[in-house]
């Protein structure tokens, strides 16, 4: 079992940044992929970027070029450093986690067991 838990939003004007951090507890083994998505009022959850154990990355083509996911393996915490916000990525942010030693080009909400409770990012213009 992991719990997993997001920090780091806020309200940021267009054009800022941010970086949401996700601690994360319990055994993750040596085989996993970990993940942001969002979930815009009215909206459903959509995956953001996903990144596995060897550091392979996959991103969401609407923030492709502007987000970056990483990873602090000593520290177990998971980041989202995300730079020209826009009000459209106003959205709960939730990291997500599975044992799985890969993750899948298309991030999907199903393919993860694992969730934190969120963390609202808003962008004013």
């Amino acid at each position: 079992q992991l719990a997993l838990a997001e920090s780091g939003g806020g309200s940021v004007q267009a054009g800022g940044s941010l970086r949401l951090s996700c601690a994360i507890y319990g055994y993750i083994a040596g085989y996993y992929c970990m993940g942001w998505f969002r979930q815009a009022p009215g909206k459903e959850r959509e995956g953001v970027a996903t990144i596995e154990r060897d550091d392979t990355t996959f991103y969401a083509d609407s923030v492709q070029g502007r987000f970056t996911i990483s990873q602090d393996n000593a520290k177990n915490t998971l980041y989202l450093q995300m730079h020209s916000l826009e009000p459209e990525d106003t959205a709960m942010y939730y990291c997500a986690a599975d044992h799985r030693g890969f993750c899948y080009r298309n991030i999907r909400e199903a393919d993860f067991r694992f969730w934190g409770q969120g963390t609202l990012v808003t962008v004013s213009s």
